[in-house]
């Protein structure tokens, strides 16, 4: 078996870790098997976010939700990344913790801009695939200079919304979440960032297709997952922005 560990990707998802030390098996990863298996996530998630709007439309207030749904899919993160064969269990939960967090964090904006969540779909939808077509047609190639600029900015981006979220618990907002130039300018740039890890995750993927032990295809999904929510609340975020602002 080709050695896995040579790749790297900025997606923790697709980590080293999640590749090292697979016993050979008859059955390995295939792309259908991660194709059908997102789209199951992607169901549940979209359920569970119907359910949350469904609850707001009642009266009950879901503000929690995205605190929640966000706490809940870190802890899960954290406990696939060290029991990973639990992973056919604990990314289903991760889909529902997302579907809480997509469900209390776009019922926010649904209240006084009722058609940007369905929009900010289509974009996603829209986006992931013109992706996908950039790198099957080798327009753009992931080089080993391209994948570092992505995983510094993927990685820097972050550990703004870490600071801020931090400021926040002590009554400080943050730039990233107003509606300023600089504000509007950081989450094109972090949308921007967003599509293009698609890329990272697209060409590890092909590279361990066939190879890697059939159960990884619930690490495969669950990177995908990580990397659509993130590209979904961007491009949410920007059109509210948007839509605030203007």
């Amino acid at each position: 078996m080709q050695k896995l560990s040579n790749y790297k990707s900025s997606n923790p998802a697709f980590s080293n870790y999640f590749w090292e030390h697979n016993p050979e098996t008859y059955k390995t990863m295939s792309v259908r098997g991660i194709i059908v298996k997102s789209l199951s996530c992607i169901l549940i998630i979209a359920l569970i976010t119907g359910l949350v709007w469904k609850l707001q439309d009642s009266g009950i207030n879901v503000r929690w939700f995205t605190l929640g749904g966000m706490l809940a899919a870190i802890v899960i993160s954290i406990v696939i990344s060290v029991r990973q064969h639990w992973a056919h269990i604990l990314v289903p939960l991760y889909a529902v913790a997302k579907g809480s967090f997509l469900g209390g964090f776009s019922a926010y904006i649904k209240v006084k801009y009722p058609e940007l969540p369905f929009q900010a779909i289509g974009v996603t939808i829209v986006t992931f695939f013109t992706v996908l077509i950039l790198y099957q047609t080798r327009l753009i190639v992931v080089t080993k200079k391209l994948r570092s600029v992505i995983i510094t900015a993927a990685v820097s981006i972050f550990v703004v919304y870490f600071i801020s979220f931090i400021l926040s618990l002590f009554g400080i907002k943050s730039f990233v979440w107003g509606t300023t130039w600089v504000a509007i300018v950081f989450n094109v740039i972090a949308a921007i960032v967003a599509a293009f890890t698609l890329l990272l995750d697209f060409d590890y993927i092909e590279k361990h297709k066939n190879k890697a032990n059939k159960y990884k295809e619930w690490i495969a999904t669950w990177g995908l997952l990580v990397s659509l929510v993130w590209l979904y609340t961007e491009i949410l975020r920007l059109m509210r922005t948007f839509a605030v602002k203007f």
